[in-house]
């Protein structure tokens, strides 16, 4: 599993530090499917997984169903007159191509599209430039932006106060994480602590998920209540096939990921959210660098797309509505240090 902390909607954002698990949180750890258990796990995620995309998400490189916008000339004025462009009259993005539905590659293999190529290129449309996407792999991107590659990063990238110390950030989307659980599972609801109590939940080890979920476990036990359980996996086709199998009952991972697995797998489902900053808000947004002069613009251009409808539009063309902001805004507040 993933060794740094997980941000806003799934962004890496640093390391943990260690946990110590005491008699107030019940940890199962349990150990990587190894050779005996290969054929199995094989032949189960055939059953549960099928090759291919999901049907109601296009992976085709052509995207004929994405959202464009207008010019929003308030958002063009916002921009620094000092701000230079990597390349005159386009609008160069990095992103990462981590998965569906945020960002992948299409079924030419070399195309990314996904719902953050998607916002770039209504931000694009909005600046009234020509979208420029560059996939880099994340762990490049800061040095890639500090250094003038590209004018902005799009790519699930989480608003912390460390980062704030490097980049400015123009939110637009959540970062939630979600809860699902097994089509037929009896569990309804997850929205705080106690509907978790006593329940098995998978969870990525040193995650921002699990550092939420081991405080929502001490309540439950200050409460009265049963500990959680948390199990960790290698990889999500173990995980998934726990839950499949009934060794689990619910797992946590980044929303937009579970989404596309739901709408993929046909057979688990959400029955909550949580906020990445629980127990506040904490947002994923446009990252720039620090003082270039172009955050304004770019969180006036995401207001511009809020307000007239294209944002909403690409969110739902990505099963993703339920990460909508009210509004963006620049260098809100982000993920404290730990």
């Amino acid at each position: 599993m993933l060794a740094g902390r997980i941000g806003a909607g799934g962004a890496c954002a640093g390391p943990l530090p260690s946990f110590c698990h005491g008699d107030t949180i019940s940890v199962t750890i349990l150990p990587a499917f190894r050779t005996t258990l290969a054929a199995f796990a094989a032949a189960a995620l055939i059953g549960f997984a099928p090759a291919g995309a999901a049907e109601d998400f296009d992976l085709s490189p052509e995207q004929p169903g994405r959202v464009h916008a207008t010019k929003n000339e308030a958002a063009i004025a916002a921009i620094s007159k000092d701000f230079k462009f990597v390349t005159p009259g386009k609008f160069t993005v990095a992103v990462a191509p981590g998965g569906p539905p945020l960002a992948t590659y299409a079924t030419d293999a070399k195309t990314v599209v996904g719902a953050d190529p998607d916002y770039a290129s209504a931000v694009a449309d909005a600046l009234g430039l020509t979208l420029e996407l560059v996939p880099v792999a994340w762990i490049d991107w800061p040095l890639g932006l500090t250094s003038g590659k590209y004018d902005a990063v799009i790519s699930n990238v989480g608003v912390t106060e460390q980062r704030k110390e490097k980049f400015d950030f123009s939110t637009y989307r959540q970062g939630l994480h979600g809860f699902f659980v097994r089509t037929n599972s009896t569990i309804a609801a997850i929205r705080e602590p106690k509907d978790a109590a006593g329940l098995r939940i998978i969870v990525g080890a040193g995650t921002n998920q699990e550092r939420i979920l081991v405080k929502w476990s001490d309540e439950d036990v200050k409460a009265g209540l049963r500990p959680i359980e948390l199990q960790y996996y290698d990889d999500d086709a173990a995980s998934l096939l726990a839950l499949r199998s009934d060794r689990a009952d619910v797992i946590v991972q980044p929303h937009a990921q579970l989404v596309y697995i739901a709408e993929r797998d046909k057979n688990i489902k959400r029955v909550g959210t949580l906020s990445a900053g629980w127990p506040d808000r904490s947002d994923v947004a446009i990252a720039t660098r620090k003082g270039s002069g172009l955050a304004a613009a770019l969180t006036a251009a995401t207001n511009g797309l809020i307000k007239d409808g294209t944002y909403a539009r690409i969110l739902d063309h990505w099963h993703l509505a339920e990460e909508a902001l009210p509004q963006s805004e620049t260098n809100p507040p982000g993920l404290p240090k730990f």
